[in-house]
């Protein structure tokens, strides 16, 4: 776009043009204001005439373009000049709009914005003000509550800058508006339950007392270091302004080949910290930035679970659905398996709600068959560690009982160590046993929950989805299936629904007995394994008589026929199993 940039010209035409297409001229206005105004103070007239001359209803447009596409401060004091003094839609727009009712600007804009007040004396009066009006918000309960997090980091922000550009003697004038308004809004950010918004509220009190109290002692707050935190704290510095550098020393710039490197060989690496808390976690998980604290969130998660269950049970079907589609974000090793430890930890903790939800997953639309195989994968881990005593440790060993005997010259009180010394003495040993060792047992907490892992898998497999045929081209997750299967009814022996299980096992295989892929085959001999295995063999032979009958005629066709060779190992072994059940209980079924 080419802009006749003359005085006369300017003064009289651009502000017609900024009232309709200020976007396309700012682009190329602001840019070539900013090079002739560096060195001409009549192209800085002009330059305050054109902004003066904007049109109330496109003032804004005009301001917040300027503000945007001018380098640093200084530039936009050549450009606007005391327009904000002169013009009252002007002033609105950059110290109530831009500030209080607006919060979607980046901190480059709010810089330039807060530090074109600061460059004269008649606009930092302005400065001050607009610091008050916000210290008011932000020590505004009602504000705290209900402003969202984005705006409240937004104003933290301002105030920072204002801090950063006010003089002594100003901090020392309104040094109990700034101490009351530190109290009373520190007390509001640390009653949130948001932890990004105790923080602002720890870093903005900490600031305002290291500005207000230079000689005394200053607010100090505990809170996790962070690239935000550091960032909060570096507004309130000023970064100084450097000139552009001329040919003449470009030199001093490139020329650092002599400088002696620092010696880094004892450097130590700082590690992030994980988090805590089962919340902060899933926050970490879901929306943080930082990379390094999310790898050590992966990495410390199992533990963690583990290590609370309560507060996992209050969260545990959020947390469960975090980690069913978390994707990684760094090259972490091992991500998959930590993934995949930490929703086993989950699914153990509270096992039925989160069952309930992986399993009704498993047949919903927009999962990958990748995501499908993990939850499989994640229900028989945690089935058999639910299944398992608990362990702390190895095989515990039970010492004899013993007696500690005080000395004492009366031998009638060593009484018990005579009679022991008789009865090893005419006692006869042909064998020395593991009678010491006691295996760990306890409680099968899989029998309260089979259930749910179970059935819920058995009701839509013939149901075919828009992205998920399991009947169809999809298979291979239907042999995954039916394996699974098989797991979890072997783990569920000896409790309470395997007998249901079992039967309704016997339906699903009957169903897919001739499917045509070998996997899947080879997953439905291992169903009719675990539930000749698990199942109570008076219950096959008093209630299941005709589908045992139906099954046996079934494997010898398999062994007799199937292609595949495990699959006539698998039936072969099923038909050994069934002998060796019906000469356990010395009955014949006629084959």
């Amino acid at each position: 776009m080419y802009l006749p940039l003359s005085p006369s010209v300017l003064s009289v035409y651009l502000p017609l043009f900024l009232s309709s297409t200020s976007e396309e001229i700012l682009s190329v206005l602001v840019p070539r204001l900013a090079e002739l105004t560096k060195s001409d103070c009549i192209w800085q007239r002009i330059s305050w005439h054109l902004v003066e001359c904007v049109p109330d209803r496109c003032m804004e447009a005009v301001v917040l373009g300027f503000v945007e596409r001018a380098p640093g401060a200084d530039v936009l004091s050549r450009l606007l000049g005391n327009l904000v003094v002169k013009n009252k839609h002007a002033q609105f727009v950059v110290t109530q709009k831009f500030l209080l009712l607006q919060y979607g600007y980046t901190t480059a804009v709010l810089q330039n914005l807060l530090g074109y007040l600061s460059l004269d004396s008649l606009r930092r009066a302005l400065l001050i003000k607009v610091l008050q009006e916000l210290l008011e918000t932000w020590s505004s309960s009602s504000a705290v509550k209900h402003s969202p997090p984005e705006q409240q980091e937004y104003i933290s922000k301002a105030i920072l800058i204002c801090l950063s550009h006010l003089k002594d003697s100003e901090i020392e004038s309104c040094r109990p508006e700034l101490l009351t308004s530190m109290m009373e809004g520190v007390k509001c950010h640390l009653e949130s339950s948001l932890p990004q918004i105790r923080r602002l509220g720890m870093i903005v009190a900490e600031s305002i007392s290291s500005k207000i109290n230079t000689d005394g002692p200053v607010l100090k707050f505990q809170y996790e270091e962070d690239d935000e935190s550091r960032e909060l704290k570096s507004l309130l510095v000023q970064a100084p302004s450097f000139c552009v550098p001329t040919n003449s020393c470009l030199y001093f710039f490139y020329s650092d080949d002599d400088l002696t490197p620092y010696d880094m060989s004892e450097d130590k690496e700082l590690k992030t910290k994980a988090p805590v808390y089962i919340r902060d976690c899933i926050e970490v998980l879901t929306g943080s930035e930082d990379v390094d604290k999310w790898e050590a969130t992966v990495k410390a998660l199992e533990s963690l679970v583990r290590k609370n269950p309560a507060a996992t049970r209050e969260v545990s079907v959020e947390l469960a659905k975090i980690l069913l589609h978390l994707e990684e974000k760094t090259c972490i090793e091992g991500f998959a398996e930590l993934r995949q430890r930490a929703q086993v930890a989950v699914l153990t903790v509270d096992p039925i709600p989160v069952a309930q939800y992986l399993t009704s997953q498993f047949y919903s639309l927009n999962y990958s068959l990748r995501q499908r195989m993990d939850i499989l994968d994640v229900l028989v881990l945690a089935a058999r560690e639910l299944s398992c005593p608990k362990v702390h440790g190895k095989t515990k060993h039970v010492e004899k009982p013993c007696v500690q005997l005080l000395p004492a010259s009366d031998s009638s009180k060593d009484w018990r160590r005579i009679v022991d010394e008789r009865i090893k003495s005419k006692t006869r040993r042909f064998a020395k046993g593991p009678s010491q060792v006691q295996v760990a047992s306890g409680p099968n907490e899989f029998n309260s929950v089979a259930g749910h892992f179970f059935f819920p898998l058995l009701q839509n497999f013939d149901r075919p989805l828009s992205t998920f045929d399991l009947l169809g081209e999809d298979h291979f997750v239907l042999g995954r299936l039916v394996h699974t299967l098989a797991v979890l009814l072997y783990l569920a022996v000896n409790t309470m629904a395997v007998t249901a299980m079992g039967k309704a096992l016997m339906e699903f295989v009957w169903t897919l007995r001739f499917h045509t892929d070998s996997y899947v085959r080879q997953g439905l001999l291992s169903c009719i394994s675990s539930m000749l295995v698990s199942v109570p063999a008076e219950y096959l032979l008093n209630n299941m008589t005709e589908e045992l009958l139906e099954t046996q005629s079934w494997l010898g066709d398999v062994v007799e026929k199937d292609p595949d060779g495990d699959c006539r190992r698998l039936a072969l072994q099923n038909l050994l199993l069934m002998e060796n059940l019906k000469k356990k209980l010395n009955k014949i079924v006629p084959s």
